[in-house]
């Protein structure tokens, strides 16, 4: 497949599933090959957001800012980036029932970590972006090079939302996010080994393609609310160094073709640069 049949091929994928619109980039960390498909437009990052907070939390860990194992109390009451009024996070709307579970007591920033990206914990990531600091965070991602990730507050924050404050990425920027963690020039070795694990832990694998090679191991974040439906990471295809990928879409409400889409643009982009 040519970069010219692969757009083709993600047209095609994109009429299907109540796709209004669709951003793809990829990038081949053996031959440094890149691929782009609409990756300038942005779109609500939705919980791909918490990939940049990941790398926030381990970058502090490097400086010393904090620990793995510090613990950290759990609370559910946080200030708006909008209005600056408090605000809670809405239990049901959490996909994981465990940190809210422990309200009152202590996590450790590593469980935060972990369940932020493997269950897309909103309460986890919430605590997490409270203790370092959105402007930290902001300026990690800036000090790494990544461009195309605009991180202006947490999860659930409905004042801000309503003002028009909202997480947005494009696909280019998610694959620069995810080189700076495989590339591990901006973090300590120990530090990327702990970020990839944690990435390969990932629990919702529903949008990855059903046809990758035996063998493959996938470290990645999907994001998905009523009107997106994302997945962003790395493809380990045997013993060869991985592909950075990021597919963005916009969906109608009532789509129920999203995670088949996704799963098939991914496809699409692993055939292209295994040649197939």
């Amino acid at each position: 497949m040519n970069e010219s049949e692969l757009e083709s091929a993600l047209v095609k994928i994109a009429g299907t599933g109540g796709v209004v619109r669709a951003s793809v980039a990829a990038y081949d960390h053996e031959t440094g090959r890149t691929f782009g498909w609409h990756e300038q437009e942005w779109f609500h990052a939705a919980s791909t957001m918490k990939v940049a907070v990941l790398l926030a939390v381990f970058r502090a860990v490097d400086e010393k800012r904090l620990r793995l194992d510090d613990p950290l109390h759990v609370r559910n009451r946080f200030i708006s980036a909008g209005n600056g009024e408090p605000f809670r996070l809405q239990r049901g709307r959490d996909g994981d029932e465990e940190v809210h579970q422990r309200i009152g007591r202590t996590m450790r920033i590593r469980e935060l970590a972990h369940r932020m990206i493997t269950v897309s914990s909103n309460l986890a990531t919430n605590l997490l972006l409270d203790l370092i600091g959105l402007e930290y965070a902001q300026r990690v991602l800036h000090d790494a090079g990544v461009t195309g990730i605009h991180l202006k507050r947490g999860v659930e924050d409905a004042a801000a939302h309503e003002m028009g404050i909202n997480n947005e990425v494009t696909s280019a920027g998610l694959v620069s996010l995810f080189r700076v963690i495989q590339e591990g020039q901006f973090t300590t070795a120990k530090s990327r080994e702990a970020m990839l694990q944690i990435l390969f832990d990932q629990k919702y694998n529903a949008v990855l393609p059903k046809k990758l090679p035996p063998g493959t191991r996938v470290a990645h974040k999907t994001g998905e609310i009523s009107t997106v439906s994302h997945d962003a990471g790395l493809f380990f295809v045997k013993e060869r160094p991985p592909y950075a990928f990021a597919i963005l879409t916009e969906v109608l409400p009532e789509s129920n073709g999203r995670t088949a889409t996704v799963a098939a643009m991914s496809e699409a982009v692993c055939d292209y640069f295994r040649g197939a």
